[in-house]
């Protein structure tokens, strides 16, 4: 039976995080169990972990391929350093050592998604401590743009990437716990956006999704 590998990534929470990410490797071993009509395969898990560095207090992560290899990435915003960190998967678990790139002040949320369509994944931030959304273009082979910054309310806590105005055009959207706001940047094309639109939201919201609710297609 081939053997299944998982990997998980573990982060310390926001408030109380080191400037260190950790890779967590599952590796199953795989136990069959026949009986006259079936076999079933049971895994157990065991756990393995490798430490890699990042920036200072560590807030958000995702996972995608950054370079076009067919690996899954490491993408992480840095809350006290202003900084995002990338990890580009070498494969078999391992990760090169990050490069990091400046954003704003208290980077929150981050999202990946192409905004230029070039068929590469692009970077956003929402900068809570700076009042605007970083823009961090793909340059190819899994190195970035320097960051380009659009404003919006006061606080962004989170960001949703999606097209709301279906010109096939993927739109940045932030909700701002200060202002009590949604603040919605529209793609104009080239990775560039429309200066925000706002719309008032209830107290200390904190978290955004985006989803077709009266199926107006």
């Amino acid at each position: 039976m081939k053997q299944a590998t998982f990997h998980n990534v573990t982060m310390p929470n926001g408030e109380k995080s080191e400037n260190t990410s950790s890779i967590t490797t599952k590796k199953p071993i795989t136990q069959t169990t026949t009986t006259t009509t079936s076999s079933i395969a049971r895994n157990s898990i065991f756990l393995t972990e490798t430490i890699y560095s990042v920036g200072l207090r560590p807030y958000a992560v995702v996972v995608a391929d950054m370079n076009s290899d067919n690996k899954p990435d490491i993408v992480i915003a840095n809350q006290g350093s202003g900084t995002v960190s990338i990890l580009l998967n070498k494969g078999n678990g391992n990760f090169s050592p990050q490069t990091i790139y400046s954003v704003g002040l208290r980077p929150y949320s981050v999202a990946v998604a192409d905004v230029n369509n070039d068929n590469q994944p692009d970077i956003i931030i929402a900068n809570s401590g700076s009042n605007c959304s970083s823009v961090l273009l793909n340059a190819g082979n899994g190195t970035f743009s320097p960051q380009v910054a659009f404003a919006v309310g006061s606080s962004p806590d989170s960001v949703a990437v999606i097209d709301v105005n279906n010109d096939n055009k993927p739109d940045i959207v932030t909700v701002n716990v200060k202002s009590s706001t949604v603040s919605i940047l529209l793609n104009i094309g080239n990775g560039t956006f429309s200066s925000q639109i706002t719309y008032s939201v209830g107290v200390s919201s904190r978290s955004v999704a985006v989803a077709d609710m009266n199926i107006n297609d």
